[in-house]
């Protein structure tokens, strides 16, 4: 292909994650994969060879996100897109209580989300025309404390996400946000309506609208399971 690019995907064991992985490299993508061990990934694996880099799913844990960023190192120089799939369930523990199954995926998914970013920020720095897409659902998008007050990074990962868009641009790395609307900021006055979306057709839509590097995407999902299921 002659526009190949590199992509780090994580969340990818299943889901939207695991679409998004499969459709890239059906493009003919070069395609990093941070996911839990799964027949699928096995699978596209034995059909895509070397052009699929499978690293470490446990990014909550510093170590690991530097240890992905290292790989990706290591086989390219460089990163092109960093897809943060940061509606998956891959980084809750066996032993979660039911009660607080939603708030661990919140805050799970924020610390792979920092530690991803930090590491692999010298590589996108590196890469052509670089970006980064960070896609949330309803629960990831939640407001765990004071939710009476306006969103804000430090209770909020979307709006986090946000918040780093200035330190990439200035690095020439955009940013684009894809997240349900939210009703205290509001990203546009359409009102989006809940769809019935597969991994299938949701992968295809976030891939082409990549070239667009829109700051801003709604995506309101009628089943959220039937992109993020919960695995534990």
């Amino acid at each position: 292909m002659n526009h190949s690019r590199s992509f780090w995907v994580t969340g990818a064991s299943n889901g939207l994650g695991l679409a998004l992985v499969e459709r890239l490299l059906e493009q003919g993508h070069r395609v990093a994969a941070s996911g839990k061990e799964s027949e699928e990934l096995q699978a596209l694996t034995v059909r895509h060879g070397s052009r699929l880099l499978k690293l470490p799913w446990q990014l909550q844990e510093d170590e690991k996100a530097a240890s992905a960023a290292k790989q990706i190192c290591h086989a390219w120089c460089s990163l092109d897109v960093l897809i943060l799939n940061a509606g998956t369930s891959d980084y809750l523990a066996d032993d979660v209580a039911d009660s607080d199954v939603f708030e661990t995926i919140v805050t799970s998914n924020q610390l792979a989300a920092e530690h991803c970013l930090a590491n692999v920020q010298p590589l996108l720095a590196k890469g052509h025309q670089p970006q980064v897409m960070a896609i949330f659902n309803r629960y990831a998008g939640l407001q765990l404390y004071s939710p009476t007050q306006v969103s804000a990074g430090w209770n909020n990962l979307p709006q986090w996400s946000r918040e780093q868009r200035q330190v990439l641009k200035d690095q020439g790395i955009d940013l684009t946000v894809v997240a349900p609307q939210s009703l205290k900021t509001p990203v546009t006055s359409v009102q989006a309506v809940p769809d019935a979306w597969t991994p299938q057709n949701a992968a295809d839509e976030l891939i082409s609208r990549l070239a667009l590097r829109e700051p801003e995407l709604v995506l309101e999902v009628l089943e959220i399971s039937s992109l993020w299921p919960l695995s534990r």
